[in-house]
Formats: structure tokens, C-alpha cells, sequence
């Protein structure tokens, strides 16, 4: 019987480690990170001193070439790339398959055009256009609905006139009542 079990796809002694549940998990400490990075200096000097140059095939003395040379050398660069595996030696005449120039055309120009809604986020915008003018119709009184409700607050108004006057009176007569009795 395999030791990782039947799951996961790898057998355990082929380097595959899988961490079950509960188990401990192994982080690395930050002594040794550091113990690695010094390492790696050494090591970087230690090639400096032999004359084979740090990491990539730079040196520290280098200096990076002027603005102008830049330039050129990034374009002859792109073109004169090393080429992988044995692409370049099969002509390939792919229409889906596009330049890089090409792709940057592409995207200059879609992000100039203008893009086009979809027919539920016109009608979205339509209808909340429609209730935005609705709303400012009804507020100044345009419509049906803001008319008979300003009727019946005219009517509701009346009434309360009425009802204020109807008190006073009643306070007037009360008032009259009550010196009538002191008297």
C-alpha cells in the first residue's frame, strides 16, 4: 500500500508533499533567509574575484548606454530577439496570430472609439431618464396626478380654515360664558 494514500495523484516518495489536516506545516525562520542572502553575496564576490562577473553578466562598473542608444537598441532588440525552439525555422501563417505593434494599434484605437451600450443599459438609462423627468413635471404641477394631489390640498386646507374658525368661535362664546357667570 502506497504511504500518501490513493488520492492526490503522486505517490509520497517521489517528493510530493501534502500536509493533512492538523499536522505541522514548515515555515522558514528569518535567520535563515538571511543566513541564504549572505550566502549569495559571498558567492557573488567570490565570482567578481575570478573575473566570470555577477549575476546576468553584468559588472557594477558598467554604465547603461545613453538615451539616444537606448532608443535604437530597444527597437533592433525586439526585432533581433533570440529566437526559442524551432520557431523561427517554420513559417507560420497564422491570421489569428498578431505583432505586438499590431496589438498596441488595436488598443490605442479601442480606447479611442467610443463603446457601445448594451440594449439593457439604454433602457436602464431611458427609464431613469423618464423618471427623472416625470419627477420634475410633477413638481411643478404638469401632470395629472400632481394636480389632484394640489386639489385635494386646497380642499384640505379649506377645511382646516373652516375647522380654526369654528374654534374660535367656540373660544369667543366660551370666554363670553364664563364672564357672563362672574359677573
Amino acid at each position: 500500500m502506497p504511504r500518501g494514500g490513493a488520492r492526490g495523484g503522486a505517490s509520497s516518495g517521489r517528493g510530493a508533499k501534502r500536509i493533512m489536516k492538523g499536522q505541522r506545516r514548515h515555515f522558514t525562520n528569518e535567520d535563515q533567509i538571511n543566513q541564504d542572502m549572505e550566502k549569495a553575496e559571498r558567492e557573488e564576490q567570490w565570482r567578481k574575484s575570478r573575473g566570470q562577473g555577477g549575476v546576468g553578466g553584468v559588472q557594477p562598473g558598467d554604465l547603461p548606454p545613453s538615451d539616444s542608444e537606448e532608443s535604437e537598441e530597444t527597437d533592433s532588440e525586439d526585432e533581433m530577439a533570440k529566437p526559442k525552439g524551432v520557431a523561427h525555422l517554420i513559417e507560420i501563417e497564422n491570421p489569428n496570430r498578431s505583432n505586438r505593434s499590431q496589438l498596441r494599434k488595436v488598443t490605442d484605437d479601442a480606447a479611442h472609439t467610443k463603446t457601445e451600450l448594451s440594449r439593457r443599459e439604454r433602457e436602464e438609462i431611458e427609464k431613469q431618464q423618464a423618471r427623472e423627468n416625470y419627477q420634475k413635471q410633477h413638481l411643478a404641477g404638469k401632470t395629472e396626478e400632481a394636480r389632484a394631489d394640489l386639489a385635494r390640498l386646497a380642499i384640505i386646507r379649506k377645511q382646516r380654515e373652516e375647522a380654526a374658525k369654528k374654534r374660535e368661535l367656540e373660544n369667543e362664546k366660551a370666554k363670553e360664558a364664563a364672564t357672563k357667570k362672574k359677573s
